[in-house]
């Protein structure tokens, strides 16, 4: 039996194999899970690609999360699928090139309103859209967002790091505002993974050997196993009672004052 047996969950932001959403949609379906999947744009192809790699090939939905005609859209192809959702997955973030490594001076609002929008706002525009199909979960409904703590100003990451700290506060709000219609809302806030996310950020490669020599439990930058593990934990029925959180899962960075390249031998 497994942990998500009878649920059927959307997941968005799957592009490649490397995606730690199709890692989570891999471990969403070996655990008994359905899944309907989401791409955009000029993607589309090749999510709709990639998508044959997992052990079901689920079904394609279009979705521009900045576009309000497009959601309505996708809410009506779901609807034709389903009749409800068990659980969303929020795995979906751009920022221009401006806004990465380049200081916080370098960005347009303009541009920063794009990041905003795409990477945060379209958590609520999820939620809203979805909402009447999580209403009608059998068990309450457990919407999932992928987070990079945003607790610190990390090298490079910038107005992304900005665009994280308000998702990890719109989480809370909608946590508040949702509960009351059984609707769960909670961040993993992942480790470095090196997806084709990451390799936009400039200077990648030092987040993949800091973290990976500092981390109490180390961190392995190409295993998306633990984060997909924890999302679906938290898409599952062990967590009934759990909205509003933000699960760390990077090794234990998060619990260190700064990252150390090699902790102190245990006597």
């Amino acid at each position: 039996m497994g942990l998500l047996d009878g649920k059927t969950v959307l997941v968005t932001g799957i592009l490649t194999d490397a995606s730690l959403a199709f890692a989570i949609a891999e471990r969403t379906q070996l655990e008994g899970g359905t899944v309907i999947a989401t791409g955009f744009g000029r993607g589309l192809s090749l999510t709709r690609r990639v998508l044959r790699k997992l052990p079901d090939t689920p079904e394609l939905i279009e979705l521009d999360v900045a576009d309000p005609d497009s959601l309505a859209s996708a809410a009506a192809a779901v609807s034709e699928i389903t009749d409800h959702l068990d659980g969303v997955v929020h795995a979906v973030g751009f920022a221009p090139e401006a806004c990465l490594g380049h200081g916080m001076m370098a960005a347009s609002q303009e541009e920063a309103a794009t990041a905003f929008t795409i990477s945060a706002y379209s958590l609520a525009a999820l939620c809203r859209t979805f909402h009447p199909m999580l209403c009608r979960a059998p068990a309450g409904a457990s919407v999932v967002g992928l987070d990079f703590d945003a607790s610190r100003a990390w090298p490079l990451y910038d107005w992304m790091g900005v665009m994280k700290a308000s998702l990890e506060s719109l989480s809370r709000y909608l946590a508040r505002d949702l509960g009351p219609d059984q609707i769960r809302v909670n961040l993993v806030a992942a480790g470095p993974i090196r997806t084709m996310a990451a390799k936009s950020i400039p200077g990648f490669s030092t987040f993949e050997d800091t973290w990976s020599a500092g981390a109490p439990l180390g961190w392995d930058v190409g295993d998306a196993g633990p984060v997909a593990s924890a999302t679906v934990a938290l898409l599952s029925d062990l967590f009934p009672a759990t909205t509003g959180e933000i699960l760390h899962v990077d090794g234990g960075i998060h619990a260190l004052g700064a990252i150390s390249p090699s902790p102190p031998p245990v006597a």
